[in-house]
């Protein structure tokens, strides 16, 4: 699921978008997680541990970092994709999760997306609602977030991937709607793709047509056969015309460590000692690596000082070039509102 080597074509051909940062450059930003790949990243590397569980010990790592998580679900997934998806995984791992997510454990937040987790992720950073999209799909990018990050483990000196989507098309050549038209020729998952068409030749078909109307009349049909009744207008809106979506303001508060054990010792069957344990290595890892950021603040000359007051509450600074680019992305598209509920 994805963009067929997207990520490839990028190193190649853009090296210069993509940065290895550590879990600690995040800290103090807002961050979309695309929560299904979460899950899916327990399942894999500990089959027996409880989605809900896995959650809550990463979201106390997060935290500890004074990172902001906002977990964002899949919806109905759209056309030919929703063939593919199963309908239990995905609501169970809901079900599961927004229990955790009651307004009386409010210190994250949790959003639904009207289809896939990844659109919503990217019209978040594009609002200006989050810093950055977290998901190892690549299809996060031509949806519209100008930064991705994958590898996000919530793990000390594991290596972090960042994605620049400005530089991305910058260093290729392209605009973000001549990419999204790149990333269908390399195949997404909402229409079928040319046949034997490559990253390096769709590059640079696109590159000298601009668009896929054009590529399909200077391949060679034979060698390239363009599919039947191809739909990638359809994949091409998906991508520039999402539902939007209108979010109300983030905001946090102090994790309610009673009513966590409430809820996790007595529903799911987790020891109250454990819960307790981790609250307490929590609250003074959070408090340990504050410090420590404190004292290279003052040995740098630095005097601005983090607190709670200061890390639960909503910040929208962003980045100029960020700014810049999201509002020339924004006024190229046409949006379709959808209030989530």
């Amino acid at each position: 699921m994805g963009i067929t080597k997207l990520s490839d074509l990028i190193r190649k051909e853009a090296p210069e978008a993509i940065s290895h940062r550590d879990i600690s450059d995040y800290t103090g930003k807002v961050i979309a997680l695309d929560t299904s790949i979460v899950v899916n990243q327990f399942r894999t590397a500990t089959p027996g541990l409880n989605p809900l569980i896995g959650l809550f010990f990463r979201t106390l790592t997060f935290l500890e970092h004074d990172i902001k998580p906002v977990f964002v679900f899949d919806g109905r997934p759209p056309g030919e994709k929703a063939a593919v998806v199963s309908e239990a995984g995905p609501t169970l791992i809901l079900h599961f999760c927004n229990n955790l997510l009651l307004p009386s454990y409010c210190f994250i937040q949790v959003k639904s997306a009207p289809g896939d987790a990844e659109a919503l992720c990217a019209k978040l950073v594009m609002d200006r609602i989050v810093d950055a999209a977290a998901s190892e799909d690549m299809d996060t990018l031509p949806f519209g977030a100008s930064t991705l990050i994958r590898q996000l483990k919530a793990k000390k000196d594991s290596d972090v991937v960042e994605y620049s989507l400005p530089k991305v098309l910058e260093k290729l050549q392209i605009t973000h709607k001549e990419f999204v038209d790149l990333c269908i020729l390399l195949g997404c998952d909402y229409c079928d793709k040319i046949t034997g068409l490559g990253p390096k030749r769709a590059l640079t078909l696109i590159q000298k047509h601009r668009n896929i109307e054009t590529v399909v009349l200077h391949v060679n049909r034979k060698t390239h056969p363009v599919p039947h009744l191809w739909k990638y207008k359809e994949a091409r809106r998906l991508f520039l015309e999402p539902p939007e979506t209108v979010t109300s303001e983030l905001t946090w508060s102090e994790p309610d460590e009673e009513a966590l054990v409430r809820f996790l010792c007595h529903t799911k069957r987790v020891s109250v000692e454990r819960i307790h344990r981790r609250m307490e290595n929590f609250r003074q890892t959070r408090e340990g690596r504050r410090q420590e950021r404190e004292r290279k603040k003052v040995e740098g000359g630095g005097s601005s000082q983090t607190r709670i007051k200061d890390f639960f509450r909503v910040t929208r600074k962003r980045s100029q070039a960020a700014v810049k680019y999201h509002d020339q992305l924004r006024s190229s598209k046409v949006h379709f509102v959808q209030v989530l509920s």
